[in-house]
């Protein structure tokens, strides 16, 4: 009968490639629980005096002012 440790040892390797190249670098720290109602991603960026300005214009111009 054949040693099968050579079988065994490249279906190990296959085994981890595969699951090292499923860690996709886009999935790492991202949410995993959920809490209903409740944003739990990173804080907005606030606004700055002339981007408010610029949406305030737009409002008024979608509502007809």
């Amino acid at each position: 009968m054949a040693n099968k440790a050579p079988v065994w040892t490249l279906a190990g390797l296959f085994a981890a490639a595969l699951t090292l190249a499923a860690c996709d670098e886009n999935e790492q720290g991202r949410i995993l629980r959920y809490e209903k109602g409740t944003y739990l991603g990173p804080p907005d960026a606030p606004l700055d005096e002339a981007t408010r300005e610029e949406l305030r214009f737009r409002a008024r111009q979608q509502a007809g002012s």
